[in-house]
């Protein structure tokens, strides 16, 4: 047993028995994903891990990272902590897999104003829990406690993940041609952005999310907000080796301004059908209450969309097969064009 304990640094607002507490509850969480690679035992100082790189010519490494922004304050106030670490790797590893990389692991970055050990293991269960559907290891993270710099309920999240490709496999947005079609693939909710509108709109503060709204097939503001983000790792990798898919773009923020140019040439503009796009209700509901205009709804949210895969006219039924056959719902939302850049919606 650690003899360590400073009954200075307790005074000061970190107590560091705390920190070993949160340790040992959440190493059964991150145990979980130990059978994705993971050579290290929590508690060292760096995370190791083991790729492997056979049938691999000229592997490349891919990271990304990103945190879960204001949607945390939606899980603060419900105080529901099991689910916002899912929302987290989603953001990082749907990033990765749009060059066609594998996610191999992930650590975590939590910071909060005062260490409750049952509480962090609850978040870092969200975050092994994202893993498990990303089919990466967790093979680190880091707790800070910053007294005097945040209250003592508040916490921060944040991740980072590292991924691996063939140079030669890559997915390469040069290849985009016109008349290319592209594919939705739907979104579980809001996902995790475009919260500090959401949070505008409905004065969340003062909201009652609990509330149930039948324009929300009955739940509850809370619970639609908090759904977590779809992980697309899995569908997408599988697509990858069946189709040739030339280019993928995940909607995060910023919309479909913002994300869906990511995805193409310079020279090339991606026209979409509005009235293809299956909205999904709190869209409406967010639109209706906050008196949003379109372009904005398009510019801030995903609308229904986590992402979108470009791919030819005559690749388009084996991929929208082969994403059913994986469990997605997908369909065409438009398509490529050389008329213009950037975005058209009409």
């Amino acid at each position: 047993m650690s003899k360590s304990f400073s009954e200075s640094y307790k005074e000061a607002g970190v107590d560091i028995t705390a920190g070993y507490e949160s340790v040992e509850l959440m190493k059964e969480h991150i145990a979980r994903t130990s059978v994705f690679g993971n050579m290290s035992d929590i508690g060292g100082f760096g995370g190791s891990f083991q790729p492997d790189l056979s049938g691999m010519e000229n592997p490349v490494l891919v990271s990304g990272t990103d945190g879960v922004g204001t949607k945390l304050r939606i899980a603060e106030l419900m105080d529901v902590h099991d689910t916002i670490g899912i929302d987290c790797v989603a953001m990082c590893v749907n990033d990765i897999i749009c060059v066609g990389a594998k996610p191999l692991f992930f650590l975590d970055y939590i910071a909060c104003g005062k260490n409750k050990p049952e509480k962090i293991a609850e978040i870092v269960k969200g975050v092994a829990e994202g893993c498990i559907r990303a089919q990466v290891a967790l093979v680190g993270g880091e707790t800070a406690e910053h007294p005097g710099m945040m209250p003592e309920d508040d916490y921060d999240l944040a991740g980072f993940t590292v991924g691996i490709v063939d140079k030669n496999k890559a997915l390469n947005k040069e290849n985009v041609e016109p008349g290319d079609i592209i594919i939705a693939l739907p979104s579980s909710g809001v996902h995790s952005n475009g919260f500090s509108l959401v949070r505008k709109v409905f004065d969340i503060e003062n909201a009652d999310l609990n509330k149930i709204y039948p324009q929300l097939d009955n739940k509850t503001l809370g619970e639609v907000l908090l759904t977590p983000t779809e992980i697309y790792v899995r569908p997408i990798l599988k697509l990858i080796e069946k189709v040739n898919v030339k280019s993928i773009a995940h909607i995060t923020g910023g919309g479909f301004y913002e994300n869906i140019p990511r995805a193409l040439p310079d020279n090339l503009g991606a026209s979409i059908k509005e009235e293809a796009v299956k909205i999904l209700p709190i869209f409406n509901l967010i639109q209706e209450k906050g008196d949003i205009t379109k372009h904005d709804m398009f510019n801030t949210f995903n609308m229904g969309v986590g992402m979108i895969v470009i791919v030819s006219p005559g690749e388009k039924e084996e991929t929208i097969r082969g994403l059913e056959e994986e469990g997605l719902k997908p369909y065409k939302i438009g398509y490529v064009s050389d008329e213009f850049e950037g975005v058209e919606i009409c």
